[in-house]
């Protein structure tokens, strides 16, 4: 394959990346590295490293815009980035020494949990009173529904949501993931956050965490410019055009949409780890 064809199916795989990554909260990572690694035979820690920079991309692309339409809870989100920078750092030091087959099957895994977590949701929630601790520390907000009229929202169950931001901040840096996933969880069934919120407050705490850990990637030489610029280029327009879309969409078929992409490529991801193929 010639560096010019490599660069064009990376532009659009990443386009599509940033777009999924954005609507789901999940990052970009749950595309690129499949397209990476199954794909284009990249080794996985140099796809996990890419997968990261796209992280930072999707957020900032797509954070601007959920804050501007005052969706994302910032104060949440920087109380809990407290938990995922930390785990995030972890998460990277043991990936950047694990074998490639056992990231490949733990991300396989990882986003079979998440595609069955987003099919057990049925219903949008919305907690009237906070918890104790949520209101000292003024964790509540709102957000505006489509006629632009706002809705009030608590929350509670703020210490298990830190604890899991923790593991979130790890799977980010173990699998390039942006850790949506689990911050997703943690906002929205432990913490009772609305979708929306988790999500747009999801993709605002995504750069962060992805930034400490891709400082672990760059020392160990898996960031590499060839492949990062094409796949952060792609991922920014693509978690723009996917901000735009959320704000008008409905949660709950993005749920079921995206429940079904994120388990064919769980299985994929599996099987090849297993084999011994990523």
């Amino acid at each position: 394959m010639t560096i010019l064809a490599f660069t064009l199916i990376m532009l659009l795989g990443a386009f599509m990346a940033g777009l999924i990554g954005s609507l789901s909260g999940l990052g970009g990572g749950i595309i690129i590295i499949p397209l990476l690694t199954i794909g284009l035979g990249v080794d996985i820690h140099y796809a996990v490293g890419a997968a990261l920079v796209s992280v930072i991309a999707t957020s900032s692309g797509s954070a601007a815009a959920y804050v501007r339409e005052g969706i994302t809870n910032m104060r949440l989100g920087i109380f809990l980035e407290i938990a995922t920078t930390t785990g995030a750092v972890c998460g990277a030091l043991i990936s950047t020494i694990a074998p490639g087959s056992f990231i490949a099957v733990l991300f396989g895994l990882t986003l079979i949990f998440s595609s069955i977590n987003s099919l057990r949701k049925k219903e949008e929630q919305v907690l009237e009173q906070s918890s104790p601790l949520a209101r000292k520390l003024k964790l509540d907000g709102s957000y505006p529904d489509t006629n632009g009229h706002p809705i009030r929202y608590g929350t509670k169950h703020v210490l298990g949501g830190f604890g899991m931001m923790g593991i979130a901040g790890m799977m980010s840096g173990l699998l390039g993931i942006g850790s949506g996933a689990f911050k997703v969880i943690a906002m929205d069934n432990i913490m009772r956050i609305p979708f929306k919120v988790s999500t747009t407050t999801s993709n605002f705490m995504m750069g962060v965490t992805a930034i400490a850990s891709t400082v672990i990637y760059l020392q160990k030489g898996y960031v590499q410019p060839g492949i990062c610029m094409p796949t952060m280029i792609g991922v920014l327009f693509g978690s723009i055009a996917g901000s735009r879309i959320l704000i008008r969409s409905n949660p709950k078929k993005l749920r079921l949409f995206f429940a079904v992409i994120i388990l064919l490529l769980a299985i994929n991801m599996i099987y090849h780890g297993i084999a011994g193929k990523i």
